[in-house]
Formats: C-alpha cells, structure tokens, sequence
C-alpha cells in the first residue's frame, strides 16, 4: 500500500472487470459483449471522421447524438444526456442524485459498481435483498429512502420487473430520485422511458455497448426530467466536458439510422438464448427466466466457481461470482451459436457427460 494514497482510495475495493484474453481461440462468454459486430453504418461514419478534424475538440454538448437519441426514444433532447459509456453516466448520477441525506436503496444482489460508488462518493446505502427466487420485489421498497436505484433487467440474474412494477415504485416514492438501468432492456425487457412524462423523478440510463455492438466505443446515456438532466451536466462539466470524442459521437447516430441491422441481431441473440436456455437445462442446469444478452445458471450438484475454473482449463470463458446467494451459479453471455455448441460441450466433459448430446 502506497504511504501517498488518501485514505479514500486504502479504503477502496475496486469493480473488478470481466476477464479480457489474451490468447487466441479463446469461447469469450464473460463480459456480455455482442456476439455481432455493429451495423455497417457505424463503421463508415468512423471511417469519416478519421480525418485531420480530430485535432479539433468535439461537440462538448454532443448535440446531433442527443438529438438523434431523442428522436429514437419520443423525448426532447434536453431530456438527454450522454456519457463515456453507462458507468460514467452512473458515476455522474450518483454524485448528482444519489447522494441524499436518507440511504440510497438498491437490491443487495445488482451490478457490482453501485456499492463501489457509494464508497467512493460517500453515499450512505441500504441493501434490499431480493427475494427466495432472486427477484425484486417492489414492496420491499416500501421503507424510509433518499433515492432508489435498480438495474432492470436486473445484473447479474437477468430477471426483469415490468413497467407496471417501475409505475407502482414510482407511485410509492414521488419525492425521491429513482434511477432504473436499462443496461440490457433490449433483450426482452420493458424500458421504463415512456414514464418519464408523468414521473419527474425517474432516469432511465441505457448503454449502447450491448445491443448496438458499440462496447468498444463506449456511449452511454440518461433520459429523464429536464431537471434531472441538469444536475448530471452540472457534473460533467466539473469533470470533464468532452466525454465523447468525435468517432463515438459519429458512430452511435449511425447506429441509431439503421433500425433493421439493431433488430435483427437482437432477434437473434434472443433466439440463440432460447437455444442456450434449451441446452442448459438437458445438462440439469437451474436456470433463471433472463430478459438479457447472457443466462445466470446453476449445477444442483456442481460448485459455480470449480465450473468456471474447468471451463477456463477448456478455454471458455463465463463470469463466477464468489457472492453469499450466487456463488453457486454461472453468467454466461448469449455467444453465437458455434460457441453455444463449443460451450455445451465443454460443460457435458465437466459433468463426465461427454458422449451424451448436450446440444439443443
């Protein structure tokens, strides 16, 4: 430990990210990254902006993409803010609305970063535990809160809650922030966007490292009241007020113009979730209902972690979680369909089930 670290950062248990190899051939099914690559569209408009202008700063504003976003969702673009990817538009909603004098509540299963921000900004947080099946249950909300954050569908289960849910939180929590993130809503879920107009204290942040195949790209953002929106610009510009460089603004409008490559391939990861769902559940998996781009499953009588460690051994690569509740199950992204089949077959050698057929 460095003797010139403030106390902040000794305090610190960073997020740790998905595994990235290093080696080829490897069945990457670890970081939920699409298993397509983006729409032609977002490749010429980079290609476009690879030119002497990037000596120049871009949109501070990023004012065509907000627009654009605003357009796709029925919203004006003053209700639309942008990030560097969704966790630094989180990391703004936590200073700008999270930190309230009553606790931030949140489910005590959800995606890793929440509880690290709090630390990091001070945040004084309360866990809501899901319940025996690995749900959020609204109603368990019902207790004294500062603000309200939620990933739905939710990380790392994949469960999601309905719109008609998010309405009844709202309802019971008209003066607190409530943020819902809709990392994967694209998958099966139902956005909570068109609430924006009769809840003045909902933010919705979405990503487009997912569905749109930009993880490289990093571009997240929020929309919500046009207070809320504020508040979050007001951070940002005390942090940084060029977020988004010139390709990543360019490349995320282009994907939002070529509405048939978006759904297509989100056609398809579903339908090849359905298939890995199938697969799984031959081989005795438990696997959890997902309205996301990967599946959370257990073996009745395997250990998550040795699971994850021999599938490592066989070169595939899934996400373990040593977590009280969830250390015994396994995330697995929605890969392509070969590396469906390269990973059922990995897991039927792990189960001494190698000569039975594994695959849907």
């Amino acid at each position: 430990m460095n003797r010139f670290w403030s106390r902040v950062v000794r305090e610190l248990q960073p997020y740790v990210p998905g595994e990235q190899p290093r080696v080829p051939n490897v069945v990457k099914l670890n970081t939920n990254e699409s298993p397509f690559g983006p729409s032609p569209r977002v490749l010429d408009a980079i290609r476009t902006e690879a030119a002497e202008t990037l000596r120049l700063y871009p949109d501070p504003e990023a004012t065509a993409l907000r627009r654009a976003l605003a357009n796709y969702h029925g919203v004006r673009p003053e209700q639309v803010f942008v990030g560097n990817g969704s966790d630094e538009v989180l990391a703004h909603t936590f200073v700008a609305l999270l930190k309230q004098d009553a606790p931030l509540l949140l489910p005590d299963i959800t995606y890793g970063f929440y509880p690290i921000y709090c630390r990091l900004f001070g945040i004084e947080a309360e866990a809501v535990p899901l319940d025996s099946a690995l749900r959020i249950r609204v109603a368990d909300y019902a207790r004294p809160a500062g603000a309200i954050i939620i990933a739905n569908p939710n990380a790392p289960t994949g469960i999601a809650l309905s719109r008609a849910e998010i309405s009844a939180l709202l309802e019971a929590h008209p003066d607190q922030p409530v943020v819902v993130d809709e990392a994967y809503v694209d998958f099966g879920a139902e956005t909570a966007v068109p609430l924006i107009a009769s809840y003045p204290n909902l933010l919705v942040v979405q990503t487009m490292s997912k569905s749109r195949a930009l993880a490289g790209l990093r571009v997240g953002y929020a929309i919500g009241d046009a207070g809320l929106i504020e508040a979050l610009v007001r951070v940002k510009d005390s942090f940084n007020s060029y977020p988004l460089g010139r390709p990543a603004q360019a490349g995320a409008v282009a994907a939002l113009e070529d509405e048939t490559y978006f759904q297509r391939c989100r056609a398809m990861v579903i339908e090849e979730r359905d298939r890995l769902n199938r697969g799984l559940t031959r081989l005795c998996f438990d696997v959890l209902p997902s309205s996301a781009n990967f599946v959370f499953a257990r073996h009745p009588a395997r250990d998550g972690g040795e699971l994850a460690a021999e599938l490592r051994a066989q070169a595939v690569l899934v996400r373990h979680f040593a977590t009280p509740r969830i250390s015994g199950y396994l995330r697995i992204t929605v890969g392509t369909g070969a590396q469906t089949d390269l990973l059922l077959a990995a897991l039927a050698r792990c189960l001494g089930k190698g000569g039975q057929e594994a695959h849907a």
